[in-house]
């Protein structure tokens, strides 16, 4: 059986907010509308716009939100037709299966060409690309019928023109059109359509969100969970394409050359780093799962030979074969599936999960891929906030990369889609030129990794850096080992804890080690202190850097140059490969410099 244009859907003539809803709310949402979203549902009816856009956190619940709307139009005879459009294939049937539970028969396996769908169905699933293919044939079906269009994590309608278009076109005729996101949006030129912009202080167009609720919120509503950041630093060692060893240390002042670099040096699967981190995070696994049995981690990785070889080593660490989800598979949802009502240990994937995709159990996670963009990171780090009861903690295992870490400090932030540069009437003339840098931009990152030529991973080795929460840095004097009693300090927080809780006990603990360290080195206070090569080393090279860093800040004058303005005066070798004599020379070097400068 088919529809036609004078169908009705198979849906209440009451009110459908009844007993019945929130037993069937959306998979992983509390058992009641939550306090935001009983909020926002009460601003939509009572302003009744044509277009509504709702920014929420990942995890906060904007499924049960959208549904909500959807079933309370249906139910008012506003709409009699909905159309939502999800980022992939995973999530528009993730979406039909949420509104099946909801009582909205939606179909997911909808195309273009086949024109008409069951008229069991009160609606249709499609993806951004999809709609994308052909525009035409949806803005047909949309004027047909009185259509409300769910924008599902909207700022994917600004990722590509072709996009863009293709759902301005289609969705124009929608009677009602309500936009969600729960990430940063892009800070691009491109405009989301059916988002309203408006010039801030700056002159700058920003999006204008009709509801907002931030992590922030979320967190203080235990509508989340508190996520715990775990940083490792550590020693790496490559070889470039030129031929020349290089020697850094993640998290001191690099190049962005050599920050990128170091970066895939750490995720390399052959070196130390990435086993010394995955046995970490299995180990902080084990912790969580004594207070919550079905806890599970997830590994996300940049490429899928990494993820197979992070599986391999996860499978050595905990003694089980990870689930591997890769994003050309066909049986990849199938898995994510099955994992999310398992007790499996681990899953590793490459982007598969990093948007949309619940699974509530996931408590652990470690950020094994090379994309840093504020919305990947959000995106990814939503994946382990969502809460279940209260208590429950989340921890993400990190590279101490300085764009990292900003975004980690920065999870409370609410961000809106900035329109890139003020538009007036002169700016124009720079259109073209810009145009062209944009393009050589996104080039060079797209192919950043085989402009490295043949580059080659020497070593690497982690040491514990830092654990970053609720604004705060927390950790231990001196360089932490992984493996140690210092490190177990923050690995062994226990996983069932309230978000004060988490907060003073790092405090207690980073106080109660520094207090018997001061202990312990009490009796030496008249002796000379023993510190091995290997750390008075690290020591100068760490004060070295810092100097560096404060010159650049101080002039302008690029890292690199200063470095090797250092190393014509002093001769010898390049400062990762210094002896201490010669280190301690630059540093007094710089020093002088200073002085001069402030004479």
């Amino acid at each position: 059986m088919t529809e036609g244009p004078a169908s009705q859907p198979v849906v209440p003539n009451t009110p459908p907010l009844t007993p019945a809803w929130p037993d069937r709310a959306a998979w992983g949402t509390a058992q009641s509308l939550r306090a935001w979203q009983a909020a926002a549902l009460e601003k939509y009816f009572t302003e009744s716009p044509r277009d509504f856009l709702a920014v929420a956190t990942p995890g906060a619940g904007k499924t049960t939100f959208a549904l909500t709307v959807a079933s309370e139009l249906l139910g008012r005879r506003i709409i009699d037709r909905i159309t939502i459009i999800a980022p992939t294939e995973h999530l528009k049937t993730q979406w039909a299966e949420a509104a099946a539970r909801a009582g909205i028969p939606i179909d997911p396996n909808y195309s273009a060409g086949q024109g008409r769908t069951s008229k069991d169905y009160v609606g249709i699933a499609l993806t951004y690309a999809g709609v994308a293919v052909n525009p035409l044939a949806h803005r047909i079906r949309t004027e047909r019928f009185k259509t409300l269009v769910i924008l599902d994590e909207v700022h994917h309608a600004g990722d590509a023109l072709s996009w863009g278009d293709g759902v301005r076109e289609a969705f124009e005729p929608a009677h009602r059109r309500l936009a969600l996101t729960g990430t940063p949006f892009r800070s691009d030129i491109n405009p989301i359509p059916f988002v309203t912009y408006a010039p801030g202080d700056d002159g700058i167009p920003r999006s204008l969100a009709d509801y907002t609720y931030g992590y922030g919120e979320a967190l203080a509503d235990h509508v989340v969970r508190p996520v715990l950041f775990m940083a490792y630093s550590g020693e790496m060692q490559w070889r470039t394409r030129a031929g020349d060893e290089i020697s850094a240390r993640l998290g001191e002042p690099l190049t962005k050359d050599q920050t990128a670099q170091a970066l895939r040096t750490a995720l390399d699967p052959a070196g130390s780093w990435m086993p010394a981190v995955l046995e970490a995070a299995d180990r902080r696994l084990s912790e969580v799962r004594r207070h919550v049995p079905d806890a599970g981690g997830l590994v996300i990785a940049s490429d899928q030979d990494s993820a197979r070889a992070y599986a391999k080593l996860l499978k050595a660490i905990s003694g089980q074969s990870p689930v591997v989800v890769l994003s050309d598979e066909k049986a990849a949802s199938k898995k994510i599936a099955k994992f999310a009502d398992s007790d499996d240990r681990w899953m590793v994937a490459v982007r598969m999960v990093s948007e949309g995709v619940d699974v509530p159990r996931l408590a652990v996670g470690v950020y094994a891929t090379r994309i840093s963009t504020p919305l990947f990171f959000a995106q990814a780090v939503g994946r382990f906030v969502r809460a279940r009861k209260r208590g429950e903690t989340a921890s993400v295992f990190l590279p101490s990369v300085p764009n990292l870490l900003l975004h980690a400090s920065e999870m409370e932030v609410a961000r809106d889609h900035v329109l890139g540069r003020k538009v007036n009437d002169d700016g124009d003339i720079f259109g073209a030129e810009e145009d062209l840098m944009n393009q050589a931009n996104a080039t060079e990152s797209a192919l950043g990794d085989e402009m490295m030529g043949p580059w080659e991973a020497l070593g690497s080795q982690a040491t514990f850096d830092r654990v970053l929460y609720d604004g705060g840095e927390f950790g231990h004097e001196g360089e932490v080992h992984v493996g140690s009693e210092e490190e177990m300090d923050f690995l062994g927080i226990p996983g069932l804890l309230e978000a004060d809780q988490v907060r003073d006990l790092l405090r207690t603990r980073q106080s109660e080690r520094a207090a018997k360290t001061k202990r312990a080195k009490a009796p030496e206070a008249d002796s000379v202190a023993q510190v091995s090569t290997h750390e008075q080393l690290a020591v100068l090279r760490r004060e070295l850097n810092g100097l560096v860093a404060a010159w650049f800040h101080r002039t302008g004058q690029p890292h690199g140059v200063t470095h090797a303005a250092l190393r014509k005066e002093t001769g010898g070798p390049a400062a990762a490969v210094a002896g201490a004599d010669l280190l301690r020379k630059r540093i007094d070097l710089v020093r002088e410099w200073a002085v001069r400068k402030t004479s």
